[in-house]
């Protein structure tokens, strides 16, 4: 591996690497706002929802394998060749004419997503040894690409506004070109020698588990939770995952050594991400449909009304992560996780007739601030004390543990939404008053959720738990990783 950067160097790197982040999450929510203008394209109504669902099945489905691809590989290889992957599904989005083709220009999207994710946060930890540093860094990183996930909705309704849907693949290239540029020049190349072939068998059955487990909870959307489909493909997924858990077990030259799963604050950070996410990120998309159906606004000012949230993910992420450095995991992510709660409740008492900064704004800020503090420490927690030579894997688990939680929460909460939508219509309610009566109990549950994340988060986390005693553990768990595999 080769020596780290000048100072000026890394941090050019990061900007580099963060921005990379940035437009693969932007990618997700700018393709919503544009998603109903390409059913000129030829989608119906009930296609159109695969333009998301395509990206973020491949994205999700491969994030482990691009990890531990980047390990074997080189991060910087697999990184380059992931946005040059991405550049080809923009293009081919940008000139399809045809509902399939964009589908399949989406899932090439997703593939280099997943490939570029995991190898730019491993080099984010390769880059920056130090924990101060590397806090921050992360700190910058968790931020951005939050911020990411807020400010979509900005870019996706300003260039199919201005531009046309076809905008948002086309952005996408110059970018991806920069970065390619610039990449050999402050990326460091950095792998594991003790791993030098993949684990074919382990590769198939993780992949299949996680993308059958997306697909499903994309599916109980319209085929219902109890629907004989949507059952079958949880069961199918609980059946591969626990062959890979089998066959990871037995394998001289695992895809995941399970013996990482023996770090407390890696195994407990992706746990309680999995539920922070789940908590808050459906609340974008709830109250997109809030602003536009019931205050009235384009797609344009939706996005916009996003903003304070994406403001406090970019100004505030480096300084959770100096503040996870000096006071520890703990007390970030339980504190954070309340403050979320809180604001994801009183967004849940939004009414009919409300209006943005009395039942928008401040809610929506107090849950941006409570979500960056949480959602950063966690992020530091789980890579914190991943060994040097799976940095890549430990970066895959987190993005997928961010995936799956963004997945699951949206699939439980709208479902939640949608009945409890149903059942106020049923009592003689109106449109909009039924709309809002669903999205306030889907919040309401989001917000319970953020709070059981924070009660958990007190009482896993040592009391003095931070990142110097966990690279210490980290290293314990190294050097065993070979006898537990």
């Amino acid at each position: 591996m080769t020596s780290p950067p000048a100072p000026t160097r890394q941090w050019l790197a990061l900007v580099l690497l963060a921005m990379t982040q940035f437009v693969l999450v932007v990618d997700t929510a700018i393709v919503i706002i544009a998603a109903p203008s390409m059913e000129k394209v030829g989608f119906s109504q009930e296609s159109l929802p695969w333009v998301t669902n395509a990206y973020a099945l491949a994205f999700g489905g491969l994030l482990l394998l691009g990890g531990r691809a980047s390990d074997i590989l080189g991060r910087r290889r697999i990184f380059i060749a992931g946005l040059a992957l991405f550049a080809v599904g923009s293009l081919a989005g940008a000139l399809s004419t045809a509902p399939l083709w964009l589908i399949i220009a989406r899932v090439v999207q997703g593939i280099g997503a997943a490939l570029v994710s995991p190898a730019a946060l491993a080099l984010v930890m390769t880059l920056f040894t130090g924990e101060k540093e590397r806090n921050k860094a992360l700190g910058v990183w968790g931020s951005v690409a939050a911020a990411g996930a807020a400010t979509g909705y900005v870019f996706g309704g300003l260039l199919t506004e201005w531009f046309g849907w076809q905008s948002v693949f086309w952005v996408n290239l110059p970018i991806v070109a920069v970065v390619v540029l610039l990449a050999p020049r402050l990326l460091p190349e950095a792998k594991d020698p003790s791993h030098t072939s993949f684990d074919l068998a382990g590769a198939v059955t993780v992949t299949g588990g996680v993308s059958l487990t997306v697909y499903a909870l994309f599916n109980a959307g319209t085929s219902g939770w109890g629907s004989a489909q949507t059952l079958g493909l949880f069961a199918g997924a609980v059946v591969l995952l626990a062959a890979f858990v089998v066959i990871e077990s037995r394998s001289s030259n695992p895809l995941i050594s399970l013996g990482i799963f023996r770090i407390a604050s890696l195994r407990n950070g992706n746990g309680l991400t999995l539920l922070t996410q789940g908590a808050v990120m459906p609340m974008f998309f709830l109250l997109t449909l809030y602003v536009q159906h019931v205050l009235g606004f384009t797609p344009l000012q939706a996005g916009l009304a996003q903003m304070p949230a994406a403001l406090c993910f970019t100004l505030l992420g480096t300084h959770v992560g100096n503040l996870v450095s000096k006071i520890g995991f703990r007390i970030p992510a339980t504190v954070g996780s309340i403050i979320a709660a809180a604001g994801l409740y009183w967004l849940a008492q939004a009414e009919v007739g409300g209006n943005y900064f009395a039942d928008v704004f401040g809610p929506l800020t107090v849950t941006a601030i409570g979500a960056v503090l949480s959602v950063v420490a966690l992020m530091i927690a789980a890579t914190a004390e991943a060994p040097a030579s799976s940095a890549g894997l430990a970066s895959g688990l987190v993005n997928v543990t961010q995936q799956l939680g963004g997945a699951i929460g949206l699939a439980v909460l709208s479902s939640i939404a949608a009945m409890s939508t149903a059942r106020s219509a049923e009592r003689g309610n109106d449109a909009l008053t039924s709309l809002t009566d669903g999205m306030d109990t889907a919040l309401t549950i989001g917000a319970g959720i953020a709070v059981v994340t924070g009660l958990l988060a007190a009482v896993l986390f040592r009391k003095k738990s931070r990142p110097a005693e966990a690279a210490d553990s980290g290293s314990a768990v190294a050097e065993n990783e070979g006898a537990v595999a």
